[in-house]
């Protein structure tokens, strides 16, 4: 039985594919191991790689923008772009355009989520992006206020350290590549619990996925995420939730929400967003 069991599990264990979406939790190791940028380089094609840095979350977008070019030009990437985009009115540009139909990875950096999403929702720059990642034919990674953007329903800020209650978080529309989560960044270092849970409450269909800094969700094409990094990622599932006081309370009052499912995992674990699967690294190292 237990060979039985444990082939299972290795069969279910994902494959690795090109491109994938890396959702970063901020902080990532920019000096040491590199461990998640060392992945995103990788996956967006080595020393082949042409990677377009977008720092448009930033109050100092060429300062963190130069800061990864160099860091991926020593990684050895083939060529690197800075598209330092400010204004949507540049997301029309041919030349910024052209570099995001031709490279083979796009970094977001991190910043004002809702600035980035001010800047790049519907516009034809994040048209292309958007088909391209849905093509696999781009990897794509946002760190920090990038991460916080990958959802339909985003995270524009609020509180932390409370109960779970509606006024600990502040909702807007994100970029919507992965629309089935909502994202929340630095997450156990800044005692997020509650406001994800809240964002849970409020919208009951999508996963809620807390990431811990120097800690990436990677997002496989087949459903798959992989965890990498140093910290944590939280899965909030409400599938099989039965009751949530939400509609009916205050904005300051206690939530409640029953049967709420919980998943905290580690370097190497993966989950299935969709099949709402747990495949832990033990199983990912004996295949």
């Amino acid at each position: 039985m237990l060979g039985l069991k444990t082939q299972s599990l290795e069969m279910r264990t994902p494959k690795a594919t090109k491109t994938a979406v890396l959702v970063i939790g901020g902080a990532e190791d920019k000096l040491h191991g590199r461990k998640i940028l060392k992945t995103f380089f990788a996956r967006a094609g080595a020393s082949d790689a042409y990677i377009t840095i977008i720092p448009s979350a930033s109050r100092e977008p060429s300062a963190i923008g130069n800061r990864y070019t160099r860091i991926f030009e020593d990684m050895g990437a083939n060529r690197v772009e800075l598209l330092d985009i400010r204004e949507r009115e540049q997301c029309k540009y041919r030349e910024y355009q052209s570099s995001l139909e031709s490279c083979t990875g796009v970094f977001l950096t991190g910043g004002d989520q809702l600035r980035l999403c001010g800047i790049l929702a519907d516009t034809d720059a994040m048209g292309i992006i958007r088909q391209r990642v849905r093509s696999g034919q781009l990897t794509l990674a946002g760190t920090s206020a990038g991460a916080a953007v990958m959802g339909h329903h985003m995270i524009a800020g609020g509180g932390s350290g409370e109960s779970p209650n509606r006024s600990l978080l502040d909702m807007a529309t994100g970029l919507g590549l992965i629309p089935e989560i909502i994202v929340d960044q630095h997450f156990h270092n800044r005692n997020r619990m509650g406001r994800l849970i809240s964002a849970i409450s409020s919208h009951p269909d999508r996963l809620g996925i807390g990431i811990d800094e120097d800690t990436c969700a990677l997002f496989e094409k087949d459903g798959w995420l992989q965890v990498i990094g140093k910290g944590s990622v939280t899965i909030v599932d409400p599938t099989e939730v039965t009751h949530t006081n939400e509609p009916h309370v205050g904005a300051s009052d206690p939530l409640t929400i029953h049967n709420l499912r919980l998943h905290v995992l580690g370097h190497g674990d993966c989950f299935h967003i969709y099949q709402r699967t747990v495949l832990p690294a033990v199983y990912r190292l004996s295949n």
